[in-house]
């Protein structure tokens, strides 16, 4: 049986930092973690990190959510085979339309129970089991972007007492398509989300930390993934009979609730409009 994590209701509260640890000795690492998401960012920081150590004393560190797209898990083989380091899959259990549900509390771009419960706990609790603060460092792959930068200072305070290196920060911001550029340089074939428009190769596409603009390509690149992502979210309406939604409209300064149903309905009927008058021009 999963376990029942504790409530949302509290929603500051419960999404804080970890607590803050223990000063720590450090003394030199014997043990090299790679945060390993999945990502173009992650996989190049692995091979930065292998070229500079060596696989013996490496790990790559992976949590499943249970609704990552399959070709993350080809392109996890295909790198922990290049760099021979072995792929280590950690996992709550639960998918995060399950947690959503256990927690009373529906993730958004702002509040992620999410990453919480289903990647840090479980990458935490593996490296509290396997990889001592002393003689470990764990690596995090946040891209050279003015966007990215800014995330090291929050990773730093939740990896305490990790110590933690960012292989890609250094030098100058880089592009996606140079940093895919780089990958294939390897002999590496990228995350087929990437080719498909997706900005980053996590949840397959849903994850509910994108906006509007990502939720509509999912509806029209995998409309079985947008479906069940508003089934899950029309149920957690229902069943907490609460008027949330993953995603929020702003007008007349207004903030309001935007249900996938809404938003599928609206996208839906622009296609249909954009269509119509399409036929019109070409007769």
């Amino acid at each position: 049986m999963n376990p029942i994590a504790s409530s949302c209701a509290d929603v500051e509260e419960e999404l804080v930092l970890f607590p803050a640890p223990p000063p720590v000795q450090y003394q030199e690492p014997d043990q090299h973690v790679i945060q390993f998401s999945g990502g173009v960012g992650s996989a190049l920081a692995a091979l930065s990190v292998a070229e500079r150590v060596g696989p013996s004393r490496m790990t790559l560190l992976i949590a499943n959510t249970q609704v990552e797209d399959e070709d993350l898990w080809r392109f996890a083989n295909d790198l922990s085979s290049l760099i021979e380091v072995p792929l280590v899959i950690v996992e709550d259990g639960r998918d995060p339309w399950q947690l959503f549900m256990d927690v009373g509390f529906l993730g958004n771009n702002l509040f992620a129970p999410c990453t919480k419960y289903l990647k840090q706990i479980p990458c935490r609790d593996w490296m509290t089991a396997h990889a001592h603060p002393e003689t470990s460092v764990a690596y995090v792959g946040i891209e050279p972007t003015k966007k990215d930068r800014p995330r090291m200072h929050s990773i730093l305070r939740n990896w305490a007492p990790w110590r933690v290196e960012f292989p890609l920060l250094d030098g100058p911001d880089r592009s996606k398509d140079d940093l895919l550029a780089e990958l294939e340089s390897y002999g590496l074939k990228p995350p087929r989300l990437y080719e498909m428009g997706f900005p980053h190769n996590n949840c397959g596409g849903s994850c509910i930390r994108a906006g509007q603009g990502q939720w509509r390509h999912l509806l029209d690149v995998f409309p079985e993934r947008f479906a069940r992502a508003e089934r899950e979210e029309e149920a957690f309406r229902a069943h907490h009979q609460k008027d949330v939604a993953i995603l929020k409209r702003r007008r007349n300064k207004v903030t309001q609730p935007l249900p996938l149903a809404q938003l599928r309905r609206e996208h839906e009927g622009e296609k249909a409009q954009l269509s119509t008058v399409a036929a019109t021009n070409h007769a």
